[in-house]
């Protein structure tokens, strides 16, 4: 039996179906997305779903969805299913469903009296271009296949209705047709790997509805248009594929295709290999750069989530030609930054201060994976000239004080990972010494130092171990405080007592300024008070201020973003922190932490970890269908477990 796999019982059940969702990536900044039973429930769903450069940097809603109708003696059994006002649905196609797998590829398998018929879908690797293979695997009597495309030619924070602007004009191609609704978006080709027949017979299909908009307070009707309907006759067991892309493609070559992008999909037929599919999902390639998106589907290319996850989505699973890429890119960011130089790569809120931090840490974990020569050659530089700028005063948001330690101002902005904002202002004002930057600062000083000495660079060495020893001092005095936790920022006589994860980086990192009794301490309060099955809680229930329930509208979800929801992230942080201090004695602990994620792969999306959780049962999934911090940190987890179980 396949592991991602829904019998009839559930793919029927729209509670069930329809809060699981597919995600689809061609590895260059397109997707496509809908639920299990193909209902779009969200306005960023799509089956064709893309950039475009020529109008924003957001993705665009180029083609909604496909409905297929299976007609026999003049009958027309329609497997399409649409959520309209009034909590209507139609056309139930979904109650045709008798299974779902998601093994290689997506696959449903319909069945319409004597009429089973299996539908197949990829998402082209680099190319805008959507593929679905449609198998009649038996029928007793003359078959038609009609298909209807919905077209919504949008930006996916928009809405399309009924307009007499957009274009009804169309050209005939090889086997299909090409379109486009509005000027400055690229022609929408639908080619089919068989002669067919387009009827033209425009429409606007009105009152489409996305509840996942509903239940976070947005707007959620739209308008989609239908251009007209393909038909043609299908025979048992022939197979027909469909493309819909945004250049045209001869269609006599689909099938072949097909079967090639089907060969190149890696099974998902565990829990590691769902992961490792959902990290090349992050992978986005454009000309000569390399991203990590920051996540799905409303994400762009972030810095620090790119330093955070890169680790994991490339080293953890022996990708470390990957990881050359991406660093290639963002160093060309750090660098323009450092130099005070307009970005040309788009990579996003590079000028955050801990970013150059967590450059280093990233680097870090490559060190560890290919030793200290072959780092030196690809990245001594880069950590040398970071390390120089922060001693140098030269960021414009982290100030080097006398006491050793970093000192950043958020009070009006946002500086940390505990980015929301509330009318304008952060809603968690984490500033001064920040425990996670000086946690990182620490670190970075040892690991430069280390590095300088295996250079043979002994003055530099000694001159980077002492600002370590006087950050070290100065951090136990300034964080530590006498509950044996950490505090989470401190400004002048302004002190968070608030029980927060920032403080688990002392304990996970590999240079940490606590002592060992410390490092325990502050991990047995991170236990009692922060975790779950889904990661550690951002704020302690015994804190004040704790909403653990991100849900309801914007200004609700974004005062509990951090005041109490569970992030895997962290989860993975805190897991390292364990196996360091207890080694392999925590491993069956690690290991049962780990079935939390492992469930995530049947629920939500599929075969991926949501953007965070609720902090208090039964933890369910919110926000981003697929994060790559998130992916990455469960991977390096994985890792770890491996190395400490064969470790001597």
């Amino acid at each position: 039996m396949s592991y991602l796999r829904f019998e009839k019982a559930v793919m029927t059940n729209l509670e069930e179906s329809l809060r699981r969702e597919l995600l689809r990536t061609n590895r260059s900044g397109a997707y496509s997305c809908s639920t299990l039973a193909d209902c779009n429930t969200r306005k960023y769903h799509g089956l064709l779903v893309v950039p475009v450069p020529e109008l924003d940097d957001d993705n665009h809603v180029l083609l909604s969805s496909l409905d297929v109708t299976v007609i026999q003696h003049g009958a027309e059994f329609n497997l399409g299913l649409h959520k309209y006002q009034g909590n209507n649905y139609s056309p139930k196609g979904h109650k045709y469903i008798r299974e779902f797998d998601c093994d290689k590829v997506p696959t449903t398998l319909y069945r319409v009296g004597g009429v089973l018929l299996k539908k197949e879908v990829v998402f082209q690797h680099h190319e805008d271009r959507i593929l679905l293979r449609y198998t009649l695997v038996d029928a007793h009597s003359a078959t038609t296949l009609r298909f209807k495309p919905f077209l919504a030619f949008r930006s996916v924070r928009q809405f399309t209705h009924e307009n007499s602007t957009a274009s009804r004009e169309y050209h005939p191609i090889d086997n299909g047709i090409k379109t486009c609704m509005y000027s400055g978006y690229p022609e929408l080709y639908m080619q089919f790997s068989k002669k067919n027949e387009f009827i033209f017979q425009p429409d606007w299909y009105r009152g489409v509805e996305y509840p996942k908009e509903q239940e976070r307070g947005y707007a959620s009707n739209e308008d989609l248009y239908v251009p007209g309907y393909f038909e043609m006759p299908i025979k048992k067991g022939e197979s027909i594929v469909f493309s819909a892309s945004t250049s045209s493609i001869r269609t006599s070559g689909l099938k072949k295709l097909f079967d090639a992008e089907v060969e190149a999909r890696s099974p998902r037929d565990n829990f590691f290999h769902c992961l490792v599919n959902a990290a090349h999902q992050f992978y986005n390639e454009k000309g000569k750069e390399r991203y990590i998106l920051s996540g799905y589907p409303w994400f762009k290319s972030r810095a620090r989530d790119t330093f955070v996850s890169l680790p994991g989505l490339t080293l953890a699973i022996d990708e470390q030609d990957k990881f050359e890429l991406v660093m290639h890119t963002a160093e060309k960011a750090l660098r323009e930054f450092m130099d005070d130089k307009p970005l040309t790569v788009n990579l996003y809120e590079v000028d955050q201060p801990d970013v150059l931090l967590w450059a280093v840490w990233a680097i870090q974990q490559y060190a560890k994976e290919v030793g200290s020569e072959k780092f030196i050659s690809m990245y001594g530089k880069l950590l040398q000239d970071i390390i120089k700028y922060i001693i140098d005063d030269k960021h414009p948001n982290l100030r080097l004080d006398e006491n050793g330690l970093l000192y950043s101002n958020g009070r009006d902005r946002a500086v940390t990972w505990m980015n929301s904002t509330a009318n304008g202002r952060p809603v968690v004002p984490r500033t001064g010494y920040i425990v996670e930057f000086n946690a990182l600062w620490y670190n970075a000083l040892k690991f430069s130092a280390a590095m300088a000495a295996e250079a043979e660079k002994e003055d530099v060495a000694k001159s980077l171990e002492e600002r370590a020893e006087l950050c070290k001092t100065s951090f136990v005095d300034t964080f530590l405080n006498e509950y044996g936790y950490l505090l989470d920022y401190v400004d002048g006589s302004m002190m968070d007592w608030s029980v927060r994860p920032n403080m688990i980086f002392a304990v996970a990192l590999d240079y940490s300024p606590l002592s060992q009794d410390q490092k325990k301490s502050v991990l047995d309060v991170c236990t009692r008070e922060l975790l779950t099955p889904k990661g550690l809680r951002s704020l302690s229930p015994k804190s004040g201020g704790y909403n653990p329930m991100y849900v309801g509208p914007q200004t609700q979800r974004d005062y509990a973003y951090h005041q109490g929801t569970a992030w895997p992230w962290l989860g993975g942080f805190y897991m390292e922190a364990c196996l360091k201090l207890y080694k392999r004695t925590r491993l069956r602990f690690i290991e049962r932490q780990m079935v939390g994620y492992e469930d995530e792969m049947n629920y939500h999306a599929l075969g991926t970890i949501s953007e965070l959780f609720d902090g208090n049962p039964p933890f369910h999934g919110r926000g981003g269908m697929s994060f790559a911090m998130n992916v990455a940190e469960v991977l390096r987890t994985l890792k770890l477990l491996e190395k400490y179980t064969y470790q001597k």
